[in-house]
């Protein structure tokens, strides 16, 4: 279990676990009845004294939300809003309105929110960190960006503050049409929306496409963006196995044959978490699956731009002979994520009520940052970024494999990207990840957990290392404490049989998980 100690705050330690584990309790977190872990692997876990953690079970046994069983263990206790204590600064829980009483209920916890709390647990300014999802920010050019926003203000004026076209900079959309031309992606500029950035653009199609109940067939692991994305509108997830050249689409033909999903969504190009490939035949096979079925495939192109090596596959929309798979990309991995822009490409009807979509959830994207974006690309400025960029990224990411051959203990496995962000990492044996981010944190390196990356929540053997955040230098050292952490956790051994974690998902979803 993951609680964020503060060891600096004047907040007792056992009052931080209260705290924690009666908002999760009340949050819905830990549904009733599941049980916590003993006093004895929490303390280790957290790297507390033993009698804390008894302390901190006993004062919230006494507030009824959680129970004892001798010889078993605590579980969480069956509750209801009106026996509920109060929650400092929030007031009795019967004073709010009954509708803000029943989100109290709902059992959806966002993946992204625990990576949040996971973070903060271990801090300090001799951390080092791979477990960002973005790319360097000190490689972004800001002072050619600022030249192009001062261009813009003197060349549009007022024009260029105004919502300017729905549909995106008209410009933008056709220099978006040609980079994607280039890449061998035959689209129109009327074909592109341009979004506040490729989650909103996967938000839209999301929205536009699925309703509550509805099923949708996502990568085993996949990015928790939309993990969370579809559980907020309460879809059912699939998941569809991932081996060294991607998406299993023998898999995904297994479920059609039964199952009709109402849209495949894939990142089949340096995948997030595990850094891989989509084979060309895969690509090719699930593009005729989908016209045979009659499926929509949501295509998330977020970094296919970043190739250090090895021959570029073709996109899946460039495989489309029309009409079935919607792209979406966006410039923020590239140049920096505050810009939040991003966009789509479709054809078809389904363009038009995209747009509609996208004008009444925001109007429209920033007009100024559209524009400065296209005189940013116009004038060559981005394409040398990009050069530039794949050079850095290159050698940072043969710094962390050569880094990884030199500390990892026998046992520990990776893939090799040839292009993205990640390297994804896989421990020996029935290690967990999750048990080995305490004593990561204790040499002062930290990384993402693989089980957050799974539609069903569990322990998993695998973590996502992002290896464009930091220098070479400064990745030998985080890959050197991260060998001595996955040392300790090997000479521990595994802790053995846990039980089965969920984040509040629903049985119904869990049903359908297959991992």
């Amino acid at each position: 279990m993951r609680i964020p100690i503060d060891r600096d705050s004047d907040v007792p330690l056992y009052q931080q676990i209260i705290q924690f584990l009666g908002e999760e309790i009340h949050s819905g977190g830990l549904p009733a009845e599941t049980r916590l872990p003993s006093t004895r692997s929490l303390a280790e876990s957290l790297g507390v004294n033993r009698i804390t953690v008894i302390n901190a079970y006993a004062e919230l046994e006494a507030e009824g939300l959680i129970y004892g069983k001798t010889g078993s263990g605590y579980y969480v206790a069956e509750f209801t809003p009106s026996s509920q204590q109060d929650r400092p600064g929030l007031g009795s829980r019967q004073d709010w309105p009954l509708w803000q009483q029943s989100l109290l209920n709902r059992g959806w916890t966002p993946v992204q929110s625990e990576m949040d709390q996971l973070a903060h647990s271990v801090q300090g300014p001799d951390l080092i960190s791979f477990a960002f999802g973005v790319g360097e920010s000190q490689l972004f050019p800001a002072d050619d960006f600022r030249k192009a926003l001062q261009v813009v203000l003197r060349r549009d004026g007022v024009e260029a503050l105004g919502y300017g076209d729905r549909m995106g900079y008209p410009p933008l959309r056709a220099t978006i049409a040609h980079i994607l031309a280039n890449q061998g992606v035959p689209v129109q500029s009327g074909n592109i929306l341009v979004t506040s950035g490729s989650q909103q653009a996967v938000a839209l199609v999301a929205h536009m496409l699925l309703r509550p109940g509805d099923m949708v067939l996502v990568e085993s692991p996949s990015y928790v963006g939309v993990i969370d994305l579809f559980r907020s509108l309460d879809v059912r997830l699939m998941g569809v196995p991932v081996d060294e050249q991607g998406m299993r689409v023998d898999a995904v033909e297994a479920i059609l044959r039964t199952t009709l999903p109402k849209l495949i969504y894939t990142i089949p190009t340096f995948h997030n978490p595990t850094g891989v490939c989509m084979s060309s035949p895969r690509r090719r096979q699930l593009i005729a699956l989908a016209d045979r079925y009659d499926v929509p495939i949501l295509e998330d192109d977020f970094a296919g731009d970043l190739r250090y090596e090895g021959r570029a596959q073709p996109a899946l929309k460039a495989l489309d002979p029309g009409g079935r798979v919607i792209y979406v990309s966006t410039f923020s991995k590239m140049l920096a994520p505050g810009l939040r822009l991003g966009f789509l490409a479709a054809e078809g009807p389904v363009y038009e009520r995209l747009v509609a979509c996208k004008r009444a959830n925001d109007l429209a994207t920033s007009n100024l940052i559209q524009r400065a974006l296209e005189e940013y690309i116009t004038v060559g400025r981005y394409q040398a970024h990009l050069r530039r960029a794949c050079q850095v990224y290159g050698l940072r990411r043969d710094a962390m494999l050569a880094a990884l051959e030199k500390y990892m203990p026998t046992g520990v496995s990776w893939i090799k990207p040839m292009g993205g962000l990640f390297v994804w990492l896989k421990l020996p044996g029935e290690l967990s990840a999750n048990e080995l981010y305490p004593l990561a944190g204790e040499e002062r390196v930290t990384y993402s957990p693989g089980s957050f990356f799974y539609p069903g929540a569990r322990h998993q053997p695998y973590l996502r290392v992002n290896f464009v955040n930091n220098t070479p230098e400064v990745i030998e050292e985080g890959i050197r404490r991260l060998g001595k952490a996955v040392e300790r956790l090997i000479a521990q051994g595994p802790t053995g049989s846990r039980p089965r974690q969920t984040r509040g998902v629903s049985s119904r979803e869990e049903e359908v998980v297959k991992v």
